[in-house]
């Protein structure tokens, strides 16, 4: 049996574990841990891309370390700073839209709604792009550990630039900042908390749970604390409601991070001396570009999400296209990559509906949702805090299923045409209530339309993370995985230019329509699962 062989069979017996939540993680360079059993299970397991962490050596006391629910204590630290950043981060996003397009006397800007939700929309695509930064900061130049720390800080800084500046001068800065900096954190938490596990630890699994839960935690209760602030004094105090959460969980790491193994500050890959100058010089004049083009009025505010998606689309053709053409792959490899690609179709056009929980379904739960409880009016960002409660509940009914059907287990494309179609279906459910009187959709509804969008999303979010790193050449596993970010970023993107053609008054053609696209593409799918598994060679 030859070692690609071995490899093959891996992948057709390892099932998907305990599938949760959004892609919350990224990688890092170096002998991807993607490659051993024990990482997909722990990607798997997470929900995150923890198959794509560094494989490294752990220092022998962790595995005696037991002070944090059996775990060892600095996953405390990971788990806190994480929970904070997720806090601050919906938190923010949760009455981000609405700051925009509400009137100047309702304590907003002003800002055409349209205009709104693409600005929503490129800055969660930015995000998802900034990943792929911080992998290659942590990668080349500082470690996973020192751009966790500096990322936590820009995001606090954004927040408050959010808090305390005022107009369009505060957003653009904010939103500039909170990206860059949320887009580093996201690349290298999962890193890091893999740095605390020797390979056999059989507490893995469970530490990457519990590194979830935190995750889940943050994004619950943040919309819940800035959307009270905001109702009742204000979005200023909503967004400084975030930074202060910000600074509370870069406070809380400040003092753990010393107590964390040397691996996490680690550079796998470090940028040769004579070529940092080089790279600073294409940062500085990339940067002087992208001012000139703003200043020019090449990039405006109303069509920022235009030129992110034409910008991830320029990245993902070179992607693909580098990869393909390497003569450092073999053809069954090259194969499997052909294989990603309608997988990464479907993915963005999945992303392109569930991202609209920020933009569309914000400006439903403002106007068409009736939010009255016994009198009490409910604050527009609490909706967003219903998709993270079914989430901690179904990871682990799913978990538990895939579990009970082992290999009998559906397939990787028909999970991710599962996932479309469902997404769709979730879609043509707001019909019923479409073009009904202002407030007037009951509560209920909206709740059961989002338990409808966590289990399209259990069914191809993490699903997707594990393809990407059994599909991806033994060159090319980073690479891989941040083609995967970007059909996120892609995807989210286009959630918020589609936004555009949403009309409270007319919304029977938009469910319609893109309910039975994301229906349409799960189905082409669907018949294609027989070539498209022929193409990957083996993995399931």
């Amino acid at each position: 049996m030859n070692r690609r062989d071995d490899g093959d069979r891996r992948d057709e017996r390892e099932p998907e574990q305990m599938p949760v939540g959004p892609p919350e993680g990224a990688t890092a360079a170096g002998e991807p841990y993607a490659s051993t059993r024990a990482g997909r299970r722990a990607a798997e397991a997470s929900g995150t891309d923890a198959a794509a962490t560094t494989a490294t050596a752990v220092d022998d006391e962790s595995d005696h370390d037991t002070r944090f629910f059996g775990q060892p204590w600095a996953l405390a630290h990971v788990f806190g700073v994480e929970m904070w950043e997720r806090f601050s981060f919906y938190g923010m996003q949760g009455i981000l839209l609405i700051y925009m397009y509400y009137t100047v006397a309702e304590g907003g800007l002003g800002i055409d709604q349209a205009v709104a939700t693409g600005i929503v929309g490129a800055y969660g695509g930015t995000v998802y792009l900034s990943t792929i930064l911080g992998a290659w900061v942590a990668d080349r130049l500082l470690g996973s550990e020192r751009v966790l720390f500096y990322s936590a800080i820009v995001i606090m800084l954004g927040h408050i630039g959010l808090a305390v500046l005022p107009n369009v001068w505060g957003l653009g800065v904010g939103l500039v900042l909170v990206a860059v900096g949320s887009g580093g954190l996201k690349a290298n938490a999962t890193s890091v908390v893999g740095t605390l596990y020797a390979e056999k630890d059989p507490r893995r699994d469970a530490g990457f749970s519990l590194f979830y839960l935190g995750i889940n935690l943050g994004a619950f209760f943040g919309p819940i604390v800035t959307g009270a602030l905001q109702s009742s004094i204000g979005f200023h105090a909503g967004f400084a409601a975030a930074a202060v959460g910000m600074a509370l969980g870069l406070l809380q790491y400040s003092f753990g991070r010393k107590q964390l193994p040397a691996s996490s500050r680690i550079v796998p890959n470090p940028l040769p001396a004579n070529r940092r100058l080089l790279v600073v010089g294409i940062a500085v004049g990339g940067l002087i570009v992208i001012a000139a083009l703003v200043l020019i009025g090449v990039i405006r505010a109303d069509n920022l999400a235009g030129i992110v998606i034409i910008v991830t689309l320029g990245a993902t053709v070179a992607y693909f296209a580098v990869i393909v053409a390497s003569r450092a792959i073999t053809a069954v490899e090259r194969s499997r990559v052909f294989a990603f690609i309608p997988l990464f179709i479907v993915n963005v056009g999945f992303w392109s509906l569930y991202q609209q929980q920020f933009t569309v379904l914000t400006i439903y739960s403002d106007q068409q949702l009736n939010r009255s409880i016994l009198g009490w009016e409910m604050p527009v960002s609490w909706v967003n805090s219903i998709n993270p409660i079914f989430v901690i509940i179904l990871s682990g009914v799913f978990a538990a299923i895939w579990t009970k059907m082992g290999t009998r287990q559906p397939s990787t494309p028909v999970k991710f045409a599962l996932g479309a179609i469902i997404m769709g279906i979730a879609f043509l459910l707001f019909l019923p209530w479409a073009n009904g009187a202002a407030n007037s959709t009951p509560l209920l509804a909206i709740v059961g339309i989002l338990l409808v969008f966590t289990i399209a999303e259990l069914f191809i979010s993490p699903v997707g993370l594990s393809a990407s790193t059994k599909l991806a050449p033994q060159r090319f596993h980073t690479q891989m995985v941040a083609l995967y970010f970007l059909s996120v970023a892609l995807g989210t993107s286009i959630a918020g230019w589609l936004a555009q053609f949403y009309d409270p008054k007319n919304e029977v053609p938009y469910f319609t329509i893109l309910g039975f696209i994301a229906i349409g593409l799960g189905i082409a799918l669907w018949f294609s699962v027989k070539p498209v598994l022929a193409l990957m060679k083996g993995v399931r």
